[in-house]
């Protein structure tokens, strides 16, 4: 193999992963955001997580560099930004009680069990569950308008982790 084909390769290799890390640092930024009172702005982060998100795997898929590290990478940066994210603006914005409580650690814990369900026993077609970026972006999206709703999202959390049948993208 020529040097050139190995430089091409290992670039190829690391641009899915590149998408994996954006999608990450605008989930810590989200975070971060959050924790400043830029609420908006931690919201418009998830949406931008999504998109990376949307892209890493059809990338690879492209590039045929599908790996394991790409697979463990992009479930630990979803349960950063669309699991622990969300979670917090949720909480953020909440009237405090027992139920948003609950539902702020319920939401990325059924996120974390619904990812590694999945990585232990992938799907072909569909997803077992709804999937992390599919719950999380509702609660982004009532970041935007500063709603909240428990039930909503004690709702998605379990969704994650249901027996529901959704098709791949």
């Amino acid at each position: 193999m020529s040097g050139g084909a190995t430089l091409y390769s290992q670039i190829a290799k690391a641009i899915p992963n590149l998408f994996t890390i954006g999608n990450l640092l605008c989930g810590v930024l989200s975070i971060t955001f959050n924790m400043s009172g830029f609420l908006e702005v931690a919201s418009i982060l998830i949406f931008f997580s999504a998109i990376l998100d949307l892209f890493d795997g059809r990338i690879a898929r492209k590039l045929k560099v599908n790996s394991e590290f790409g697979v463990e990478l992009d479930s630990l940066a979803d349960i950063v930004s669309f699991g622990v994210a969300p979670a917090l603006l949720f909480h953020s914005i909440a009237a405090p009680s027992i139920l948003t409580s609950m539902a702020f650690i319920l939401f990325p814990t059924m996120g974390a069990l619904r990812l590694a369900k999945f990585s232990v026993k992938p799907t072909i077609g569909y997803f077992k569950g709804l999937p992390i970026p599919a719950a999380g972006l509702p609660l982004a999206g009532m970041g935007l308008f500063s709603y909240s709703n428990a039930w909503i999202t004690l709702i998605l959390a379990f969704l994650m982790v249901s027996p529901i049948k959704v098709k791949k993208l």
